[in-house]
């Protein structure tokens, strides 16, 4: 069955930082589009960041300069290094795939999704 884990998030306070993981299980999620996405209270799920298999990437201009996505094939895992946290990055963060190049910022191109993991920024 696939499957994506997210692991990592929790409680930080603003300026601080936090590694969000996410564990694919079931097919080798390398050659996949992987990205990032989040949901504030009461707000529509928007894009953070993507990775295609070449390690190309792109992210949101909010977190842009903060956040690095980054992916280790050999443990078919994807991460999301959150720097400089502010209170507006509160959300429920979620991880998706796609068989693709594009690192889309769509999140209606990616088939494959996990959980979500909250993270909460205190100011």
């Amino acid at each position: 069955q696939d499957q994506l884990v997210e692991s990592g998030g929790g409680l930080v306070q603003a300026g601080g930082s936090m590694r969000l993981s996410c564990a694919a299980s079931g097919r080798t999620f390398s050659s996949y589009v992987m990205g990032w996405f989040r949901q504030a209270p009461g707000k529509e799920r928007e894009f953070v960041a993507a990775i295609n298999f070449l390690r190309s990437t792109r992210y949101a201009d909010s977190v842009k300069g903060r956040f690095t996505i980054s992916k280790d094939n050999a443990k078919n895992t994807v991460y999301l290094q959150m720097d400089s946290l502010k209170p507006e990055d509160t959300a429920v963060y979620y991880c998706a795939g796609r068989t693709a190049f594009d690192p889309s910022s769509y999140e209606g191109d990616y088939t494959y999704w996990g959980q979500g993991t909250q993270v909460t920024v205190s100011s």
